[in-house]
């Protein structure tokens, strides 16, 4: 899945709620646009937001202390790609 298929059901449920005027046995074609239309919005969404999310990682490191105690720290780490 990705912005692809998305644009495409955002684009086909539009024309299917806004530009058909017809019914294929009892089955309205402007409602099914209208899903395919949320369907594509919904798909859009979750492409963009996994793709966002998989730049940023987070880098744990734990230190071990004389005594035996450990202390981690946390720290986020984005993985932007290099300007060109």
């Amino acid at each position: 899945m990705g912005y692809g298929l998305g644009i495409f059901l955002l684009a086909l449920g539009l024309i299917l709620a806004l530009a058909v005027n017809d019914a294929i046995n009892s089955v309205d074609l402007t409602m099914v646009g209208w899903i395919l239309a949320a369907v594509g919005l919904l798909a859009i969404a979750l492409t963009a937001f996994t793709a966002n999310s998989a730049r940023r990682t987070r880098a744990v490191a734990t230190t071990t202390h004389a005594d035996g105690t450990q202390t981690s720290t946390e720290r986020r780490v984005h993985n932007d790609p290099p300007a060109v």
